[in-house]
């Protein structure tokens, strides 16, 4: 019976590591999204502003979502090792 009781408490540890895996991951893509959204909507309201500085806006913003992508990108890669490991 002991026997019993710890495979299903292993069971139970597995099924709930990979809700945490699987909820860690949506709330990464959640707050890269956001974060994402928010420098798209500040660098179009400084090109708005100043139109001659598009191009040096324009860079850094993808210099910005390229950062936060590869964060996320880190982030799932994590969750995903905790998922199968």
């Amino acid at each position: 019976m002991i026997e019993l009781t710890v495979i299903l408490e292993s069971a139970w540890a597995l099924a709930i590591s990979k809700v945490g895996a699987a909820l860690a991951a949506s709330i990464c893509l959640l707050g890269a999204s956001y974060s994402i959204s928010k420098i798209g909507v500040t660098a179009l309201e400084a090109i708005a502003r100043q139109p001659e500085a598009a191009g040096d806006v324009r860079s850094n913003l993808i210099v910005a979502a390229a950062l936060i992508e590869g964060v996320a990108f880190f982030a799932i890669v994590v969750c995903l090792l905790v998922l199968f490991m």
